[in-house]
């Protein structure tokens, strides 16, 4: 028989584990050079400057879109290392 209250503790430490990497990836930072369009963008992708100098909104547009991808790598890492606590604790749902 399942242990509801095993459960609950597991879902806790995760929410627990998931606002770590939340925090940590708020500190990371990308710094993207394109076409002389310089976008920093942090690992929860948040926009935190972008220089164009006098750029076209395409070579703007493809720095931005560039950074975006290269903070999605970084969060996907960081989210790899909890998707085994992930995977265990749903399957015990389903029972």
């Amino acid at each position: 028989m399942n242990n509801p209250f095993k459960q609950i503790g597991e879902l806790k430490k995760m929410r627990d584990q998931a606002m770590s990497i939340q925090r940590e990836l708020q500190q990371e930072e990308v710094t993207i050079n394109n076409h002389g369009v310089i976008v920093v963008i942090s690992g929860d992708q948040k926009i935190k400057s972008i220089t164009s100098n006098d750029r076209s909104d395409n070579d703007i547009r493809d720095a931005v879109n560039e950074a975006v991808k290269k903070s999605q790598e970084i969060a996907a890492k960081k989210l790899q290392s909890m998707s085994g606590g992930l995977g265990g604790l749903l399957g015990g749902l389903g029972k």
